[in-house]
């Protein structure tokens, strides 16, 4: 038998104790607990805690981070859950007015509910409470009433007496909730089918926004009239609306998103394609993950798909196979295939079949243009298969009604520079010209484009920066306190109570 090799003593001890050192941190990982998450009653108050804390540091970055949960915390909302929330923060006798007036707006807790909540031990003392809590309150209460049919009535009721309870209060600590409130308003006149009744309101609050450099205010409500009027088809007056105002750039990323959106589809339907394009564009980029708003999302595709086929482009094809617009921009990729076919036939079978979902979508008359862009398509495909084909031939391969149409079709495609050839009159024939292969001016406008994107990025992440408060201070006390060590170190110099050695090897 082989001879095995023994370890000395100590490598078996110093063995055991790293063994020993696993098994404990092993234990230590699994005795850690998990954090449980907060429940929506304690996460209100953790949010009002906030709010104070904003308004006494005038730090509004508090708000915002409190607003920045709205959107998970109204889907985890009902009516026990405000009920308590609501009876935890207004525990004093002096807030039973504002306490009767929020609770009015629920329904009324069961009889069961009532009966529990009923304690005789005293409620710990409670802090002032800032008028900006209550506004809080009101706005999660209007979303609640929001999600169902049977109480939108009344949540255009809360909206209007917020609205009135908002402006009288007039504080400018109130401006980042007051944004939400706009939005939330801007829904139940639209849900209640009385949208257009609301721009009076929307527009005198605008120009008040205005005047008191409210940029977040006024960037919802601008938003909130570009929807009314683009819902109506009122789509000069929401250019005027552009053109009179200025979007303050100081907004967040959601707001400058719907922004684009809308200034995207106004210049589509004025013929504006290309900057539709960028709009549309900066809409995407700016706008929250796909999957927080999908539905934004799939809205802002359709009409760049519709864009970019307007001028002449075709949407790659990896668009159409993203997690949430697969099934919502399969009517549109049917309208892609056609229109890069150059199939006429297929372009109308395929606008007949989806043309309730383009009406729906809003899309049918942009797409109705698309005819021109794929006949076009269509004579630059025959234009490069064949050097001369007849006017009779065009007409049958791209189903037009008659050789006349034919004609002014191509000679106006030769006119814009999409083919080049001439017609012969004479004979009734296409001569085709072989396609040039160069760079043009697009790439120098393609590169400025991309150029500017990213200056402007750099200047908006350079604004966003954040400096401490009064931090220049501590570097005019460091300064003066130099100043004073060095007029103490050339005293006492003169007065002789140094000397060479004092002063250390430098001097």
């Amino acid at each position: 038998m082989p001879d095995v090799e023994m370890k000395p003593a100590e490598d078996k001890a110093t063995d055991k104790k790293k063994e020993e050192k696993k098994e404990e941190k092993k234990e230590e990982k699994k005795e850690e607990p998990k954090p449980v998450p907060l429940t929506p009653e304690a996460e209100i108050k953790n949010n009002v805690a906030l709010i104070d804390r904003a308004v006494s540091t005038l730090e509004p970055r508090f708000t915002h981070r409190v607003l920045r949960t709205l959107t998970a915390l109204r889907k985890r909302l009902d009516d026990s859950v405000l009920r308590n929330a609501i009876d935890g923060l207004y525990n004093k006798g002096r807030y039973n007015s504002v306490k009767k007036a929020l609770l009015s707006w629920l329904p009324p807790a069961p009889a069961s509910d009532q009966e529990m909540e009923v304690d005789s031990t005293p409620k710990p003392p409670q802090a002032e409470l800032v008028p900006e809590t209550e506004m809080y309150l009101r706005l999660l209460i209007l979303q609640h009433l929001l999600t169902s049919e049977e109480t939108q009535e009344k949540a255009l009721e809360l909206a209007n007496e917020t609205v009135e309870k908002m402006q009288a209060l007039n504080r400018r600590s109130m401006d980042a909730i007051a944004a939400k409130v706009w939005f939330a308003v801007d829904r139940a006149y639209e849900l209640a089918g009385e949208l257009s009744d609301a721009r009076p309101l929307f527009l005198a609050a605008q120009r008040t926004a205005s005047l008191r450099h409210d940029d977040e205010a006024q960037a919802a409500l601008i938003n909130c009239l570009l929807r009314s009027y683009i819902t109506y088809n009122l789509y000069d007056q929401a250019d005027k609306l552009v053109s009179k105002t200025t979007f303050p750039t100081s907004a967040s990323n959601a707001q400058f998103a719907r922004y684009h959106y809308y200034l995207g589809r106004i210049r589509a339907v004025q013929l504006n394609y290309t900057e539709a394009h960028t709009n549309l564009q900066q809409a995407i980029r700016r706008a929250p993950p796909a999957k927080t708003a999908p539905g934004f999302y799939q809205a802002v595709h359709k009409y760049f798909v519709v864009v970019e086929l307007l001028m002449g482009d075709i949407p790659d094809r990896t668009l159409f196979r993203h997690v949430v617009l697969d099934k919502a921009l399969n009517a549109y990729f049917e309208i892609v295939k056609a229109v890069r076919t150059g199939s006429l036939a297929q372009f109308q079978s395929t606008l007949s079949k989806h043309a309730a979902q383009f009406e729906e979508d809003n899309t049918y008359t942009l797409i109705i243009r698309l005819r021109q862009n794929v006949i076009k398509t269509g004579i630059r495909r025959l234009s490069l298969s064949y050097s001369r084909i007849s006017l009779r031939d065009i007409c049958v391969k791209l189903n037009l009604d008659s050789e006349e149409d034919a004609e002014y079709i191509v000679g106006k495609a030769i006119r814009d520079g999409v083919i080049e050839g001439r017609i012969v009159h004479e004979k009734g024939w296409m001569e085709c010209g072989t396609q040039k292969n160069a760079y043009g001016p697009e790439v120098s406008e393609v590169f400025g484009r991309r150029i500017a994107f990213c200056l402007d990025l750099h200047n908006q992440s350079v604004k966003a920066m954040r400096y401490p408060l009064n931090a220049h201070r501590k570097e005019l006390a460091a300064a003066e306190g130099a100043r004073e060590r060095e007029k103490e170190l050339a005293k006492e110099i003169q007065d002789g109570d140094l000397d060479d050695e004092d002063m250390g090897p430098d001097f």
